[in-house]
């Protein structure tokens, strides 16, 4: 009737024989890409989501899931797992998380979906944490990266292209939206002292807490102005943040 494996010569689903496979050594690398606003994902990144420590949480969730396959999915053969990992890439430049999972197994059948299932776990327990300060969050590209092993061989997935519809040019003098960010013809003064002030905190490891704590100021205000609801913290604010940093106030701006 078809080529598909997992249906019988009628049409009806199966779980396939693999009796008759070499028992050989697989593995299977995937990935998904959750996309959270500039708020949640500075809170992510500074550990301080609502729900506690989000990726950490994500890990173990994925982990977890690439164990569980074959009771998620209905026709998947349960296998022995050495190996199950799940790794984060933060992208600061489109407020998103790229997550790579990876399964291996010494069996007769592939893990492409185990590696698959704790990507895509991981990114909604991600949401899971984070729905409480974004529902809005976005859940993407969810795609095999790479296998190996078994009688088809390697497999390495190629460029991925943008399911997204292009954008019409909007009016003069406007900046043109591409992939939901705003690419502006010039930055604004006050959008690259945030970069700035953004990149200071990551190179040591701030947290907003913890450091407003430490300066006797509210997070509320580092807050505000990561996420562009002020233009500038307040001369003071900034003074004690310093202080509490050990460096000059212009040093947390370049």
């Amino acid at each position: 009737m078809t080529n598909l494996t997992h249906l019988d010569e009628q049409g009806a689903a199966r779980m396939v024989d693999v009796a008759g496979k070499d028992t050989t050594e697989r593995e299977a690398e995937a990935e998904a890409v959750i996309v959270l606003s500039q708020e949640t994902f500075d809170a992510v990144a500074a550990g301080e989501a609502p729900k506690g420590d989000v990726l950490a949480a994500a890990r173990i969730a994925g982990i977890m899931a690439a164990k569980k396959t074959p009771e998620l999915i209905p026709l998947c053969h349960a296998i022995p797992l050495v190996k199950a990992e799940v790794a984060f890439e933060m992208q600061a430049e489109r407020c998103a998380i790229r997550i790579t999972a990876t399964a291996k197994t010494v069996a007769r059948t592939g893990v492409e979906m185990e590696a698959l299932t704790a990507a895509a776990i991981a990114a909604l327990t991600i949401y899971d944490m984070t729905k409480a300060i974004d529902k809005a969050a976005v859940v993407e590209g969810v795609r095999l990266l790479a296998k190996s092993g078994g009688k088809s061989g390697s497999f390495v997935a190629p460029p991925l292209r943008s399911m997204r519809k292009p954008v019409a040019s909007p009016p003069r003098g406007r900046p043109a939206v591409l992939m939901g960010e705003v690419a502006a013809p010039v930055v604004a003064p006050h959008d690259a002292k945030r970069q700035a002030f953004r990149a200071f905190m990551t190179s040591r490891h701030l947290r907003a807490t913890e450091w407003a704590k430490q300066a006797g100021v509210p997070a509320a205000q580092i807050y505000a102005f990561l996420t562009g609801r002020i233009r500038a913290i307040p001369d003071e604010i900034a003074k004690k943040l310093a202080r509490a940093a050990q460096v000059r106030p212009e040093d947390m701006f370049k």
